[in-house]
């Protein structure tokens, strides 16, 4: 509870904006006046936070702190016409405390939240004026065009009390999350805004993940806590897979999360921490790394050579060797391969290892080309539907090893091309030139049919 208060205090010391709610049908308790009588104190206060030389600029706290006080559990508007209404007495109450007039929501039914709306509006406007920057933001898509600008969406994914929020914390260099031996701790997922080498990373520590047969049948908060951790990995560019080194091989529970990162296109890259408490001296972080990538390739094939980067985050031994190894997995989950390439690559490939039959039928795979990136998406245009699984698996394995794509699947879809001339249309087929004697013969019907009588020889009848 402790950690919880202090998480509390800091996230309020660096915000612009702080909503103070409380139950306008319960009042203020005593409670609520200490935490006002602190938000009092440090709502004109000014705080630096430190940054190291290499991750980015300094962030400065605003000293330009509003606190907004909203009265929650007030749905509709009976209360504000009750004589004897308790609300109102709380309410005057509470607008004693020096932070304006409570503004009445209701957080279940979705009333009074456009006031709030209203002020966040307000509030970003005379910041943007104050900073000298434009009232409007620019387009989304154009500020982003770049990859290099755009914040990359990093997800810490893993077990239960396998070092995440440790992680987290140590990369931020600062306690930004609550950690600790307890296993979950982490309930919901928190998402930071970080730089690295002037980068900007968007870095989300999600609640830990057990099997289902694991979990309290009555414990609902668990599952909503995964589902919103698989939330997050599905948003995410590149996902980190934390284990916890003791094991010394990695869990069943952490390949099917393994798994769920590939179906659904992410970029893989696996942490293994708490490398100090292994006390085996022979036993190398190498040797970890290496059995990690032969038991994820076992079940994986997909998935071999993925990034593997040993570490102890509680000390931080070997935590910057993270980041640059997870830009690169980004970079090579964006990339667009020319067709020129892709097709000399498959012109190579074919040479070597040529397509069986499928059906008794030659398989002839023309060429390919790259649909989009994130994930990496290929189409193959072949003269028949589907290409055997063994044969998909070599031209993956191969396009891997030549440009490089390890730690993500890499989508090969088969498509069939046209069979016929595209420039042939059926208007043009079976058309006579007028030559021949099928050419006289139709035209000879078809003036019977027009005037009832055959065609004069060396005449044509005239279409009135």
């Amino acid at each position: 509870e402790g950690a919880m208060i202090r998480q509390t205090m800091e996230a309020a010391r660096g915000s612009d904006l702080v909503l103070l709610m409380f139950d306008a049908r319960l009042g203020v308790t005593s409670d609520l006046s200490e935490t006002v009588r602190w938000l009092r104190k440090i709502s004109h206060d000014t705080s630096i936070a430190a940054s190291d030389d290499t991750d980015g600029p300094v962030v400065t706290s605003s000293n330009h702190r509003e606190v907004a006080i909203l009265a929650n559990k007030l749905e509709g508007d009976r209360w504000a016409h009750m004589d004897d209404s308790y609300v109102l007495d709380n309410l005057a109450e509470i607008s004693r405390a020096g932070f304006g007039e409570p503004i009445p929501i209701s957080a279940e039914h979705g009333d009074g939240l456009s006031d709030i709306a209203v002020l966040i509006d307000k509030l970003t406007r005379e910041k943007r004026t104050r900073l000298g920057m434009p009232l409007e933001n620019e387009d989304e898509s154009e500020k982003y065009a770049n990859n290099d600008i755009k914040p990359l969406q990093l997800a810490i994914l893993g077990r239960q009390n396998v070092g995440k929020s440790t992680l987290v914390n140590t990369l931020l260099g600062e306690e930004r999350v609550i950690a600790g031996e307890t296993p979950g701790l982490t309930r919901d997922s928190i998402s930071v805004t970080w730089f690295w080498k002037k980068k900007p990373v968007q870095i989300v520590d999600t609640a830990g993940i057990r099997r289902g047969v694991k979990r309290e049948r009555s414990n609902e908060i668990e599952d909503l806590a995964v589902l919103d951790a698989m939330r997050a990995m599905k948003l995410a560019d590149v996902a980190v897979l934390v284990l916890d080194a003791q094991a010394r091989y990695i869990q069943r529970q952490e390949l099917a999360i393994a798994d769920a990162v590939v179906r659904e296109g992410r970029a893989l890259v696996v942490v293994a921490n708490k490398m100090d408490l292994v006390v085996d001296a022979e036993y190398t972080k190498n040797d970890f790394a290496n059995a990690v990538q032969e038991q994820i390739e076992m079940r994986f094939p997909m998935l071999r050579n993925t990034p593997v980067v040993a570490m102890s985050s509680l000390y931080g031994d070997n935590v910057y060797k993270l980041m640059p190894v997870v830009f690169k997995a980004r970079e090579r989950w964006a990339r667009v391969i020319p067709t020129g390439m892709l097709n000399r690559w498959l012109e190579e490939v074919l040479d070597e290892h040529s397509p069986p039959m499928v059906r008794g039928r030659p398989t002839k795979i023309k060429y390919i080309l790259q649909t989009k990136g994130r994930p990496p998406t290929f189409l193959l245009f072949c003269n028949v539907t589907e290409l055997p699984i063994n044969y998909l698996r070599y031209l993956t394995r191969s396009f891997q090893d030549s440009f490089d794509m390890f730690g993500m699947e890499v989508r090969l879809v088969v498509k069939t091309s046209a069979e016929t001339n595209p420039y042939t249309t059926k208007s043009n087929t079976n058309k006579t030139t007028g030559i021949g004697g099928q050419g006289r013969k139709k035209r000879f019907i078809a003036g019977l049919k027009r005037t009832g009588k055959p065609l004069q020889k060396g005449k044509r009848s005239r279409k009135r």
